[in-house]
């Protein structure tokens, strides 16, 4: 029978330690969360500054339901798109210095419809091999369509020109992560921009884990790497990590984005997004930009974080942001190392393929402005404890 295939396949993934099963939490998102009755020091959002339950979005996300309802009915090229929702893009497009901006309702459908809507039959997509899944899928899709997709090892720039030089497609993008959600490093922006101006190509790149947190008043890793906000770049931030809501947004030319609101697919054909987030992140906006205590303290949680773990056999992959993986290796003793954690309670996810390469299970440690030194610490001597 085929349901005899899955039960066969579940037995595999339990043999593997690769089966996934999610915690229910009783609390909201924060440092401290309560799960099957016990509250625990949480490690594992990406609510970077702390904002996914700060009272100032819970009160503008009231005050809009209030003004506007709950759903948009429709999307946003029908009757979905508010006045609130066209506020927010037009202050996403002033705070991350692009013409225009276009709100998307994950970051995974931006990505799909970015390069879906850019390239074509004979084109070319470059991707670094340690990109997230919404853009691997994105590359699959054009390959679908007639693209060529090539792979580039991660951050290797060197590969990179040597396939654009070779490539003979008419129109090329380059499409990279900001910050690996896995690894915790930045990619190398300012020498890919380089190569995108030498071999006219598009520049896509998705912020998902640094907006917010990196750059001057927390405006990415654009801002942190000195890349200009050129017409050939178009930058995608989510919402739903640093912001504390939910969604994303694409900003770039006007003439960009007046050609994702014709044609990207996962714009065009889905219901618009809430208007009571719209309210709340013009409101997170406002945190984000004068937030530069909450991303100092961070900063300072991280330090705290690298120096404690030195010396011990915890591999700590070198990270200026929030995400701190501890390399194990085995996807059993991953998960060892994280139900001990877990339970003198602390909440730490451990990551297994095919999220990460074969052979690099890891715990991944997702600080929080916040996290207190004290939180930090307990996780520290936790850790050296189990060493």
């Amino acid at each position: 029978m085929i349901w005899d295939e899955l039960r066969d396949g579940l037995a595999m993934l339990d043999r593997d330690g690769l089966r996934r099963r999610r915690r229910q939490l009783a609390s909201p998102c924060g440092p401290e969360a309560v799960v099957d009755g016990r509250t625990l020091i949480s490690f594992c959002s990406n609510d970077y500054l702390g904002l996914a339950n700060d009272p100032a979005l819970i009160e503008a996300a009231a005050a809009t339901a209030r003004q506007w309802g709950v759903g948009s009915g429709a999307s946003h090229l029908v009757s979905g798109h508010f006045d609130v929702h066209e506020r927010l893009e037009q202050r996403l497009a002033t705070f991350s210095g692009f013409d225009r901006a276009l709100l998307f309702s994950t970051g995974y459908m931006a990505n799909l419809g970015i390069v879906g809507a850019l390239l074509d039959r004979g084109d070319a997509v470059f991707a670094d091999k340690l990109n997230h899944a919404s853009l691997i899928d994105a590359a699959q899709l054009a390959k679908a369509q007639g693209v060529t997709s090539l792979r580039y090892a991660h951050g290797d720039v060197a590969a990179l020109e040597r396939q654009l030089a070779a490539s003979p497609a008419r129109r090329k993008l380059i499409l990279t992560d900001a910050v690996f959600s896995m690894d915790g490093d930045v990619a190398p922006l300012a020498e890919l921009y380089a190569l995108a101006e030498r071999f006219d190509a598009w520049l896509v790149v998705d912020d998902a884990h640094g907006f917010g947190v990196l750059g001057e008043r927390g405006r990415g890793c654009l801002s942190y790497c000195g890349v200009p906000n050129s017409p050939r770049v178009i930058y995608m931030g989510t919402l739903g990590k640093a912001a504390g809501a939910a969604g994303a947004f694409v900003a770039a030319s006007a003439d960009v984005i007046e050609w994702l609101i014709s044609r990207a697919r996962t714009y065009i054909f889905t219901t618009g997004s809430s208007p009571i987030m719209a309210g709340a992140l013009l409101a997170s906006l406002d945190l984000i930009e004068h937030g530069d205590d909450r991303r100092a303290h961070l900063q300072a949680l991280i330090a705290q974080l690298s120096d404690g773990l030195a010396g011990t056999r915890w591999q700590l992959l070198p990270s200026p942001t929030a995400i701190q993986p501890i390399i194990i290796g085995d996807n059993h003793e991953a998960l060892r190392v994280a139900n001990a954690l877990y339970e003198r309670r602390l909440w730490v996810p451990a990551i297994r393929p095919p999220t990460v390469p074969k052979g690099t299970a890891r715990l991944r440690v997702s600080l929080s402005a916040a996290h207190t030194p004290t939180q930090v610490a307990q996780l520290i001597d936790t850790l050296r404890g189990l060493s």
